[in-house]
């Protein structure tokens, strides 16, 4: 599985970091032969609210810059059948067959007691962990979204039918569904059956929450498929924010809590639970923002980490997202500040540097995976329309939108921007 795995990521696009501009850009849209052209923005409007016509918001032809890669790839996954993780029996798991099982990505044996409790070695991932249901997640995440994608660029219903039987498979079949609870994720070995941490592991759920609201156009998403599958988003929205582990998760310090948000804000999203979504706005400017980001628009809990690159590259892209996600003109995510002037515009103008040139990064490079990044990250994109600022839009462009290293994906899981622009 994991070698079949990798092999359908790393075949997504040309491995060459360009982006592939379509066939009908218009005089507003991207030219097809200028590498980082882009739309002139319009600057009196600096402010991005999500799917909203009528902000005359700065244009950008997305679906044109990616047309290319998101047919290759759809096309590809249509010859391969949806695969859950009731295909994987866990054996270690103290669930059932149902039940999302994985293990802590830094826990080893320990030396001194190999059969005893596992010990931590931060930023280090243990092979030998079960990461099969991880993949099967992580499969389900790449795949769908771009048959979604594929289908919301050509309103060719193969594409969307094929992207419903995943949907099915996942959240319907009585047979292949998972259960909606993560209480036996991150498991750690001789210490714990499961723990809160591990409801990171359905971040790669987010983009699959869009795309199935995506597809509520096409006719091939029935309305019993589409209420069951909002049902299943509910009741696993009802556990992150009641059960002791989505508690857990909610207080942690550091890209954890912002991914609670960032999770919590898109099913509420897809579900329509507009209660939440209020408090996911208020969660935003009294914890996250105040908690994570320094006076210099660093993260400095992500700096502590032994991957502070890569930690600092994710935490933005999950900050940006639920800004892009929950921001409205009365509270306006991209615009908050704190009194001393901490905000996510801070936040990217710290990392912009070091993402165009990552020889400047200030602390020691990354115990593994430094040379892979940066990829496309979401946060230019965002934070390039939220702010106008060209030159976000312009890196964006140019960064490799379809990496093929297994842990670059796992903390990369905003892959089909054309779900999430205007």
């Amino acid at each position: 599985m994991i070698d079949s795995f990798q092999m359908t990521i790393e075949h997504d696009g040309d491995g060459d970091g360009e982006a592939i501009v379509g066939p009908r850009p218009s005089r507003r849209t991207f030219c097809a032969a200028a590498v980082g052209a882009f739309v002139p923005l319009l600057a009196k409007r600096r402010l991005l609210l999500p799917a909203r016509e009528d902000l005359h918001l700065p244009e950008i032809d997305v679906a044109a810059v990616d047309r290319t890669r998101i047919l290759r790839a759809a096309k590809r996954y249509l010859r391969e059948a949806p695969v859950t993780i009731t295909a994987f029996p866990a054996v270690r798991s103290a669930g059932g067959k149902h039940d999302y099982f994985s293990e802590g990505d830094y826990w080893w044996p320990d030396p001194a007691n190999p059969s005893g409790p596992y010990i931590q070695r931060d930023g280090l991932s243990n092979p030998d962990n079960f990461i099969q249901h991880r993949h099967a997640l992580l499969r389900l995440s790449v795949q769908m979204p771009a048959l979604s994608a594929a289908w919301l660029i050509t309103r060719s219903e193969h594409y969307a039918a094929h992207a419903v039987r995943h949907l099915r498979a996942w959240f319907v079949d009585e047979s292949t569904r998972i259960n909606p609870h993560l209480e036996f994720a991150q498991a750690i070995h001789g210490r714990t059956t499961g723990r809160g941490i591990g409801i990171i592991d359905t971040l790669h759920l987010v983009e699959v929450a869009r795309a199935a609201a995506v597809l509520e156009g096409s006719r091939s998403l029935a309305n019993d498929v589409r209420d069951d599958v909002k049902a299943w988003f509910a009741a696993y929205l009802n556990w992150m924010t009641t059960s002791s582990h989505g508690i857990e998760e909610r207080e942690a310090k550091n890209n954890h809590a912002t991914c609670w948000v960032l999770q919590v804000a898109e099913f509420l999203r897809y579900t329509g639970n507009a209660d939440l979504a209020s408090f996911c706005r208020q969660r935003f400017m009294a914890t996250l923002v105040p908690s994570q980001i320094a006076p210099n628009g660093s993260f400095p809990l992500e700096l502590a980490r032994t991957k502070p690159y890569a930690y600092s590259l994710f935490n933005l892209d999950a900050m940006t997202t639920v800004c892009q996600i929950v921001s409205t003109r009365a509270e306006n995510l991209w615009a908050f500040e704190t009194s001393d002037g901490r905000g996510v515009r801070e936040a990217v103008e710290y990392m912009f540097p070091f993402i165009a040139d990552k020889r400047g990064w200030p602390l020691a490079p990354d115990v593994q995976y430094f040379d892979q990044w940066p990829v496309r990250q979401p946060s230019l994109l965002f934070a390039g329309l939220a702010f106008s600022k060209e030159e976000y839009l312009k890196l964006w462009l140019r960064l490799n939108a379809d990496p093929g290293t297994e842990e670059i994906i796992r903390n990369f899981p905003i892959r089909q921007p054309v779900l999430w622009t205007p």
